[in-house]
């Protein structure tokens, strides 16, 4: 177990926006996050990375930076973070008028401990962190405009430098929200391609409305509806039964869609 939440709940006066969630995550997995707008997606991200505090439930995280099992049902975001717990926004987020590589280069330094307070420190002697950036900026294909202001990147391409803010520290879990959100169909399919590579290495929890990606990418899927999780299992699971059909996917048939399910009771998808 990666991640665990039990009877995770967060009410906003009378609204109940995460309805008495029971989830895990393993280590490896790639598991997407799909719901209709107000499921309860985000919110649910915000209380696993300590932005949101949950109103009842709890939440653990096996960090490889602390000893053990962590319970991180109220911590906050700087310590889901230094344990290992990054994520990206639906709103990109990042410094607009500082270089692509400056930008990984900060959140390096960030997850770096003591160093990262060291306001007066020489900025050329942070070796360890540019290496760490230029890494990085490989891996996202975003090399060779490491010198380029953040504000001239393309969307995609901010897309991509985000991914890569959360990946330094090199994170155990990797949180997405909306990663393809507003990308132009040109730079989706590197989008993909990142977030797949990404995946060899580092546990991944997606939150995305492309259905295609969904199905393509995803070794699991979780669908959230009023709150509530009603469905957990594989793609082509989750694609054919009946219930998420009606509350989520209306019609969705991808390229190779198999007969609906009659019910929902099928093997491979679990409901809540």
């Amino acid at each position: 177990m990666l991640l665990s939440t039990s009877g995770l709940t967060k009410s906003f006066g009378g609204i109940t926006a995460v309805d008495g969630v029971e989830f895990t995550l393993e280590e490896g997995e790639l598991c997407s996050v799909i719901g209709p707008n107000g499921a309860g997606k985000t919110t649910f991200f915000n209380l696993i990375t300590g932005e949101l505090e949950p109103t009842s439930g709890t939440i653990e995280f096996d960090s490889t930076n602390a000893e053990g099992v962590a319970d991180i049902t109220t911590a906050d975001p700087a310590t889901t973070a230094r344990l290992g717990l990054h994520r990206s926004y639906q709103i990109t987020n990042i410094f607009p008028t500082l270089s692509v590589l400056e930008n990984v280069r900060i959140a390096a330094q960030a997850h770096r401990g003591s160093d990262s307070w060291r306001f007066w420190r020489n900025v050329n002697s942070f070796d360890d962190h540019f290496e760490e950036a230029r890494t990085i900026l490989e891996r996202i294909g975003l090399a060779d405009d490491a010198d380029v202001e953040a504000q001239n990147l393309s969307h995609g391409e901010k897309r991509s430098l985000e991914i890569g803010i959360a990946l330094a520290g090199d994170p155990d879990l990797l949180l997405l929200d909306e990663p393809t959100a507003g990308v132009s169909s040109e730079d989706i399919g590197r989008l993909t391609d990142l977030i797949e590579n990404i995946a060899a290495d580092h546990s991944i929890m997606l939150i995305e409305h492309n259905m295609d990606i969904v199905m393509d990418i995803s070794d699991r899927v979780v669908v959230l509806d009023n709150g509530s999780l009603i469905a957990d299992g594989e793609p082509a699971a989750i694609r054919d039964s009946e219930r998420v059909q009606r509350a989520y996917l209306g019609g969705y048939e991808g390229d190779d869609r198999n007969e609906t399910a009659s019910d929902d009771s099928e093997p491979g998808v679990a409901t809540g």
